[in-house]
């Protein structure tokens, strides 16, 4: 899902800078706000969970690939989409800037996609099934799922509007390897919350999902 340099024009990967930054400049609030001592370990453990998570790369095809994402486990964990977009914004700096794993010029995109939109989904999805069906845990892997389909979809939106590639192959590309992605996201956020919830209950609250 890591978008490259190159397949989006220069024009249009400095409006999602822009986008970016200004989520970014939010989640540094957030962090400001309610990072307290306690929660650092936690961050520290979920961005190194995260890095590894997305280390394995599918080839998708017209260039891009697939792989799991994460936003959704550090929105629910620590009880904020800000928190995902904002340790999704160290890995994925980190793997452009050191690793060359996405684009300079298209980081600003790949942070709206993985950080923002699957922080979002992932935090609102898991908070809204968790009040129809009760279950931390299966919420939570439904709510993963979601955070992993939608952004690469939204990917293939952004990389038709570039004119990279068509948009319904790209669409058909993408969902289709992140739904099957998903539903590996999904076991292993579940599996994440509920070792957590039971090792751990200190550090979370079953009723919010978040770190305490």
């Amino acid at each position: 899902m890591h978008i490259p340099d190159g397949f989006i024009p220069i024009t249009q990967g400095i409006i999602y800078w822009i986008i970016a930054l200004v989520f970014i400049a939010l989640a540094l609030r957030w962090a400001r706000k309610e990072l307290s001592e306690e929660k650092v370990p936690i961050v520290a453990v979920l961005a190194a969970a995260i890095f590894a998570l997305q280390a394995f790369n599918l080839p998708v095809g017209m260039g891009t690939s697939g792989h799991l994402v994460g936003g959704a486990l550090a929105a629910i964990v620590l009880g904020s989409p800000f928190a995902a977009v904002f340790i999704l914004s160290i890995v994925l700096i980190i793997q452009g800037v050191i690793f060359g794993d996405g684009g300079l010029t298209t980081m600003g995109v790949n942070i709206i996609n993985m950080g923002v939109i699957g922080g979002f989904v992932g935090f609102y999805g898991y908070t809204g099934i968790k009040a129809v069906i009760k279950n931390p845990y299966v919420s939570a892997g439904i709510a993963a799922w979601f955070a992993c389909l939608i952004p690469a979809l939204a990917a293939s939106v952004e990389l038709w509007v570039a004119g990279t590639f068509p948009l319904v192959p790209g669409l058909i590309a993408m969902g289709t390897y992140h739904a099957a992605i998903g539903i590996i996201e999904g076991v292993v956020t579940a599996a994440a919350v509920y070792l957590i919830i039971h090792a751990r209950p200190d550090l979370m609250d079953i009723k919010t999902g978040a770190a305490v």
